[in-house]
Order: structure tokens, then sequence, then C-alpha cells
């Protein structure tokens, strides 16, 4: 599904990081002629603006603002100006002012990687399924051990990852901040209030009601403790849900949640939100970020462009490379340890082939491009400093839709985390089952948007085997919760990020004003030195069942490190087992 291109309603876009500032000039952009560049008075729209490198853009924002844009966000960290304007020629001339390294139109320049069209299919397999399903919906699960939550038996992903053993060494430390940049954090869910950080929460987002329906509030801008795309909230479950005798248990129970909201409620990402909520995560002092989303409109980024784009196309690319590549550099710099999905395309990322879907937005401009790996990248997880995870499913095989590598030179995976595969035990009563999935929490109105639930609170028979309700007394209180079984890379990354604040719980120390923490080089260390070997299967080549023969993948490289596992799956235990580094 592609959505219409809305002229941007920016306006109100939610501040809050240091370096950050909005100003507030509504100046209409005249019909001008400049040299060959004809422009004209059209709707207002918004850009995003970035300085050459060491420019200032308080300075930028100002001159910008003298040619008739009105400037809404400065982030001083990577020189990023968002605008808005209704000069049609707005991007044009301004790539052409001294000083300016490159000026895009905000399109929708991200998205997670399953959209809502596509959750039926990929996230929430359920119109296909068959064999045996999960117990339904209502009520408690069995509770696999002492101390563990109502519907943890569910969790083989913490399973595989030996969470629970970790958990007698090290659960987590308040003060280990994890960021979740994605569609938002339901803060009132149960198993997500008692970690979650109000104070340091932000929404860089504004509601487009022709992506995202209605707005929920007078502003469109949400409060940044809502989630209306449930995508947020199960990552954030999955690293960090409470345990608290209700629902599920996260990798890291007892971390601190910090909703850095960049997603649409539809589960697209603008590069303005984007770029400003990881300039804002390291200044807020967050210990690990997971990124659980990709970057559009282009499938693969290439500098310079592919040999089929127009300059105008490939000077899009290499602006929205340079802006993302300053900000992950910044957040590193400030010792962020950044977690990112692997990509569910099922696809060689050493030999991407012809992309034919780029640019995806807006619609009716996508054209065949031959894309060189050496020059193309797939961002965020391709980027400076980003941890690249690949799914395994119930079985450790690599998932169906998980992307991988046959270049074991190159910087695209890192590790391997359960996420799913509903394909997975294939021959057995078990294939096609909701339990080959990743249960995380959900907000609840989200399920009776999606008509999982009834008003009532109560699984339809929609949502049987795949939604959850469970209820207990939380401080005093009853309450209920809502789980749901997703698939994808998306449910693999978070793992990953909850063992790598564990990792930062264990070891981490106090240094002055730059308070508790550890190094992320470190943090990535022990994540990947600790990671279980996983060997290649035999033969190498795996055929998935039932599927066409471009999901076929063949794995490349031996024990210690391969194109479908990495350095190997994460294991929690091993990551905390020691005493001190």
């Amino acid at each position: 599904m592609r959505h219409q291109r809305m002229a941007a309603v920016l306006g109100a876009l939610a501040l809050g990081a240091t370096g950050l500032t909005a100003t507030a000039t509504a100046t209409a952009a005249p019909t001008v002629e400049t040299g060959s560049t004809v422009s004209a008075t059209g709707a207002e729209t918004s850009y995003v603006v970035l300085a050459d490198r060491g420019g200032s853009a308080t300075a930028l924002a100002k001159r910008l603002e003298a040619k008739g844009a009105k400037v809404v966000s400065v982030n001083d960290k990577v020189g990023m100006v968002t605008v808005t304007s209704t000069d049609t020629a707005f991007a044009a001339k301004t790539r052409a002012m001294k000083g300016v390294f490159g000026a895009a139109e905000e399109g929708i320049v991200g998205r997670s990687p399953q959209e809502r069209a596509k959750k039926q299919q990929l996230e929430r397999p359920r119109a296909q399924a068959k064999g045996k399903a999960a117990a339904a919906g209502q009520g408690k699960g069995k509770g696999k051990s002492k101390g563990a939550d109502p519907l943890d038996d569910k969790l083989w992903g913490l399973d595989m990852i030996n969470a629970s053993a970790a958990h007698k060494v090290e659960s987590g430390d308040k003060r280990v901040k994890v960021g979740v940049i994605d569609t938002g954090v339901d803060a009132s869910h149960p198993d997500i209030a008692p970690n979650f950080d109000h104070k340091l929460s932000r929404n860089f987002t504004t509601d487009i009601p022709d992506i995202d329906g209605p707005c929920e509030v007078e502003s469109c801008v949400d409060p940044a403790d809502v989630d209306n795309g449930g995508h947020g909230t199960h990552v954030a479950g999955t690293i960090a849900a409470a345990k608290n005798g209700i629902g599920v248990s996260g990798v890291a129970p007892d971390v601190s949640i910090v909703n850095v909201r960049a997603g649409q409620d539809a589960g697209y990402f603008f590069v303005g939100p984007t770029v400003n909520a990881l300039t804002y995560s390291a200044d807020a002092g967050l210990d690990v970020v997971n990124m659980s989303f990709y970057v559009d409109p282009w499938a693969y980024y290439c500098e310079g462009g592919a040999p089929e784009d127009s300059p105008e196309e490939a000077a899009e690319q290499d602006m929205i490379i340079e802006s993302m590549s300053r900000a992950l550099n910044y957040a590193h710099s400030k010792d962020v340890t950044m977690v990112g999905a692997l990509g569910n395309a099922a696809t060689d990322l050493a030999n991407p082939g012809t992309d034919s879907e780029s640019p995806n937005y807006p619609e009716g401009n996508a054209h065949d491009r031959t894309i060189d790996n050496s020059s193309c990248k797939d961002l965020p997880v391709e980027g400076p400093h980003v941890i690249g995870v690949s799914a395994v499913g119930p079985t450790e095989r690599k998932s169906y839709f998980s992307n991988y590598t046959t270049d074991l030179t190159s910087d695209e995976i890192e590790i391997s985390a359960p996420g799913g595969d509903s394909r997975d035990n294939y021959g057995t009563p078990d294939y096609r089952s909701p339990s080959n999935l990743i249960l995380s929490s959900v907000p609840e109105n989200v399920v009776k948007a999606e008509g999982s639930v009834d008003e009532d609170g109560n699984i339809t028979e929609a949502g049987e085997g795949y939604v959850f309700k469970d209820c207990g007394r939380v401080k005093g209180k009853e309450q209920c919760g809502y789980y749901e079984y997703y698939q994808g890379t998306s449910m693999a990354s978070p793992h990953a990020a909850g063992v790598a604040s564990l990792i930062v719980s264990r070891y981490g120390k106090t240094a002055g004003k730059a308070g508790f923490g550890l190094a992320a080089d470190t943090t990535r260390g022990v994540l990947l030195g600790t990671a279980r070997n996983k060997a290649c299967p035999e033969p190498r080549t795996v055929v998935y069942p039932e599927l066409p023969a471009a999901y076929t993948a063949t794995c490349v490289g031996d024990e210690d490190f391969n194109g479908f596992y990495g350095e190997g799956i994460i294991d929690a235990q091993a990551a905390v087992a020691k005493k001190k580094l």
C-alpha cells in the first residue's frame, strides 16, 4: 500500500532535544523567476535542508527565513533545518545556495518493515494459519517457572537466549534508559507503565490525516505516552515488559523505557523527526536505542544515485545518506548503542539486484534501478555504528523473510535473534501456528481498532489464537493488558536491544556529570562477543517449502561468522556472566 502525498502539516513538531529549536514565522513565498528556475506559489509543503559539513544550522535557518520560508525546527547537532514553503521551486533553489549540502521535500522517508496493509500477511499471518493454534486468548498462561509472568510460557524467544538464567544475575537497572524509536509507546499498558520514563519521552511527529487517519487530538501532535500504531509498544514489551505478575516479561524487565517517537501512526517515518529523535537520544543520555524501521522512499540509497536516477533523485539520496550518517555518528559519539532490524525482504544484501519499487513516494515515480552494493545502502541498518540483527524462528532456522548477506566483508549483519517464523516446523502440527511468532504487549485501542477485541474488551473470532488478554492486580489495582503475536526482524532487534541494556546494567559505571552508563563500543563488543555460535545449515542452501524460489537462500561463512547469523544468536546469560569486564 502506498499513500498519496500530502502538503506538510508539521508546524506543531514536538521539540525538546538539546540543540533543537523552533521558530514561528509565516511568510509565504512569492512567485519568482530565478535564472532558468521558475517557481510559483503552491500548497504549503515541508522541506528538510542540510547545511554543509561544519556549517551552522542556526545561520542557515535565518537565511531561509529571509527568503520567505517558515522555519519549523533547527537541529544544530547535525546542521539540519526543517521548514515549510509555498514556493514550488524551493528545493531546487535551496540546493543552489552557498553553504547548503542538500535539500529535499519531506515526503515519507521511512517506515516500519511492515505497513498496516502488510501486517495480515507478515506480522500476523492469521489468514493462512493452519495446524495447531495457540491456546485461546482469555485468561492466564501456565507460568513456566517460579517468578515468571503468566504468559511467559509462550515466549520461546526468551528461552532461546537464556533470559531466565540471565535474570538470576542481572534483570536490569532503572538508570539504564532504552529508547524506542518507533510509532510510539503506550505508557498505560500494565506491562509498560512500571518502566516507562515520562520525563524523558518525546514525540517528534505530527499526525497526517491522509496517512494516519483522523487526528486523535486537536493539535494532531499525540502525547508522548501513546501509540496508535501498535508496533512501538510491541517492541517496547519485548525489551522491557515488567516482571509484575501480569502478561509477559521482557528481556530486561527492570530497565527504563523511553518513547522517542519518530514514526507516524501508520508506521511511516520522516527524515526530520528521525534525525531529531537520534540526536535527542544522544543528548538525553540514553544508553541503547532500538530502530525497527527502514528508510524510504528508496529501498537502497546510492551515493550519487543509481545509473537510472535523475540528478534530483541522486541529490535527494545523497542528502538523506549524509543526514542519517551525521545523526548516527553523533549518537555513537555520546555512547548510544544502536540496534537495527536487518529487514524482511528475504534479500541477499550483497546482491540486491534490480530495485523496481523506488522511489515509492510520491506514487507513480518508481523505475528500475541497478543496485551496486559497493555504493548503495539499506538505511539505517547499514549506516555507521548500527548493529544489524537478522531473525530466526523457533528451530533456529533463518526466518523465511529475513534478509541476510553473502558478502562477509561488508558491514551488513552482526548478530541474530528470535523474530518468529510462521513457516518454521514444516511437516509438523506447529507449521503455520501462531506459537511460532513473538508474543508481546499491544495497546488496547489498536487491537480494538483492528477488530481483534470487541468494545467490551473480549477477544473476537478474528483475534483467536493471536491475541491474549491477561488481567491481575498490579499495585493493588485490577488491570488488564493485551498481547499479540507478531513476526519480523522488527521483533528480533528488540531482543538484541534488551540484551544490550542488560550489559549496560551489569557493567556500567557512574562517570561524573555523564551519569551511569557504558561505552557504546564496549556494549557492542560484549553483545557480539558472547553470542552463541551458530553454523550454516547443511545443506547450506535453504529451500523454504510452499514459497517461490526467490526465498531460497544460501549461507556463506563458518561457525564463527556467517551471512545468516553473523556472530551468532544472542545469549543473555553469557552476556552478563562476568562480574566485571
